[in-house]
């Protein structure tokens, strides 16, 4: 699966502009953001791309005297540990109970999990806000015996860690080709044998046995589309986090997940970005 790269300018160029246009962009399907010269950048799956939506956000922008204008590329395919090096990458660690780092660091902390990384596309390397409140609450989770579903899993670092904290059986499910790809390198480079890699989307979920823990960190629109399908593959306790949007989100998302006949457990909250435990 491809992603495109819209690069926007903004006019005025600070931190409260960027935080409200990263937000509204997030909402129509873009799922990262870098800092850029003069604004940011952002990338979105090429599938989910949607020009009009993009136009209007812009037109309707909600600050008064700012101007933002954008480009769009495809973006390229990277060697990403030539760019974690060059950019001196650090390994991160979380919660003080997990190091994530790549093959090319030598000198990392010792902590209770190690996870191994080669990424080889720009998303899930732990270091968002979303993934690292994920990696909280299953580094508080009971997952010893249990079946773990990883939605939308990118690098499957949260499948990993789940195998590592006991999980039975790891189901891990993306509709990118490079994260089905790279999720099965860090796999076997960590030495685990109960993951399950597949290429698609929720729809691959009809007729599944149910699963006892779903985890899925993609963004809100997808969420809501897809949580119905989550809903078939819970049984009475099953648990649900969710992640990949924004704490003004939290009501949205709550509504539909009781509608479901879940029930709200509590959430994070970091810079902003929200991550949910529900549970049926």
């Amino acid at each position: 699966m491809k992603y495109l790269e819209v690069t926007f300018t903004t006019h005025p160029c600070n931190e409260t502009v960027n935080d409200v246009l990263s937000a509204l962009a997030g909402e129509i399907g873009f799922e990262s953001f870098i800092e850029c010269e003069g604004g940011i950048q952002a990338y979105v799956q090429q599938v989910l791309y949607d020009e009009e939506a993009l136009k209007n956000m812009v037109a309707g922008f909600p600050l008064p005297d700012t101007k933002i204008e954008y480009t769009v590329k495809e973006a390229e395919d990277k060697n990403w540990n030539e760019e974690w090096e060059k950019n001196f990458f650090q390994p991160i660690v979380i919660g003080g109970r997990c190091c994530i780092h790549s093959t090319f660091h030598t000198d990392t902390p010792q902590t209770e999990y190690e996870i191994l990384i080669n990424p080889q596309m720009a998303f899930g390397t732990g270091h968002h806000e979303t993934t690292h409140s994920i990696f909280s609450e299953l580094l508080d989770a009971d997952l010893t015996g249990k079946s773990v579903l990883d939605m939308g899993c990118g690098t499957s670092i949260l499948s990993i860690l789940a195998s590592m904290r006991g999980a039975a059986s790891v189901t891990a499910i993306d509709i990118d080709d490079w994260c089905v790809n790279n999720s099965r390198e860090n796999i076997e480079l960590n030495n685990i044998n109960n993951i399950t890699v597949e290429w698609g989307d929720a729809n691959l979920l009809k007729g599944r046995q149910p699963f006892d823990v779903i985890v899925a960190n993609i963004n809100r629109n997808i969420l809501l589309a897809d949580m119905p399908k989550y809903a078939e593959c819970m049984h009475p306790g099953s648990e649900l986090y969710m992640s990949g949007f924004y704490v003004q989100d939290i009501p949205v998302i709550r509504e539909k997940a009781e509608s479901l006949g879940m029930k709200f457990v509590h959430h994070r909250e970091m810079n902003n970005w929200a991550a949910v435990k529900f549970i049926m």
